[in-house]
């Protein structure tokens, strides 16, 4: 295995008597498409905030590209694309205006700002919408919006909570092909989701949070003999680990 895009050492968590992560250690390497799945309030989200600096880690250590996140959070996130579950966007801003406002943010040449925006719009069919006020777009046109801009700048680690929630049929398998894609050429992801079929389908290893600890972590196969059942979707093999 090559050296680790993004690795989680001993982290944990404290919201006061509150253990929200206790001791989870995780290396992603270059290309992997990684979910990290549990029950309600196991921690998945507060991990996705440690992960893009929204949350100080209580002890551990994170690295992104070899880059300590507590050392050096700029850096850090010049280099990682964020996608909630929840899009936040300026209302009253174009989808156009919005994009060109994130490239700036990563200063991004204008001209290579425009090309890429072009594509996310023609890859997502919303070039008609571009010039619209964000304020009038739907909620699944809004997570295509916050999806574009997370990827503007051509992140080395996608860090994504819940990936396809308000996407409709179509927009959920662009935005898996969309992935697929990126990772076969160099990109890391890292998910939180709820969609075991997604976490099945789309993920190298998937990795199982109970109460804040990593109770399981490998492929579906390895978490199959694990849960010593051979034969089960990933959905059985959870229930069974949790």
């Amino acid at each position: 295995m090559s050296e680790a895009v993004l690795s989680l050492q001993k982290l944990h968590k404290r919201f006061g008597a509150l253990q929200a992560t206790n001791d989870v250690s995780l290396d992603l390497k270059q290309g992997e498409i990684h979910a990290l799945i549990g029950p309600n309030g196991a921690g998945k989200t507060t991990t996705i905030k440690l992960l893009v600096g929204l949350l100080k880690p209580s002890s551990g250590t994170i690295h992104i590209d070899g880059v300590n996140l507590e050392q050096d959070p700029i850096q850090v996130k010049k280099i990682i694309g964020y996608i909630p579950d929840r899009p936040f966007l300026y209302n009253k801003l174009t989808g156009w205006e919005y994009l060109e406002f994130v490239a700036g943010l990563y200063s991004l040449d204008p001209g290579i700002a425009r090309d890429r925006a072009e594509q996310f719009f023609t890859f997502f069919d919303l070039q008609e919408f571009a010039h619209e006020l964000i304020e009038g777009y739907s909620h699944g046109m809004k997570q295509k919006f916050i999806i574009s801009g997370a990827l503007i700048h051509k992140p080395k680690v996608i860090i994504v909570d819940e990936p396809l929630v308000g996407l409709d049929p179509k927009g959920a398998r662009q935005v898996k092909q969309l992935f697929q894609d990126l990772c076969e050429n160099g990109t890391t992801v890292f998910m939180s989701t709820h969609s075991m079929g997604v976490a099945e389908t789309m993920c190298h290893r998937v990795g199982i949070i109970q109460k804040g600890k990593m109770i399981a972590l490998g492929t579906v196969d390895q978490l199959r003999s694990q849960a010593e059942h051979q034969r089960g979707d990933l959905e059985s093999v959870f229930l069974k680990l949790t």
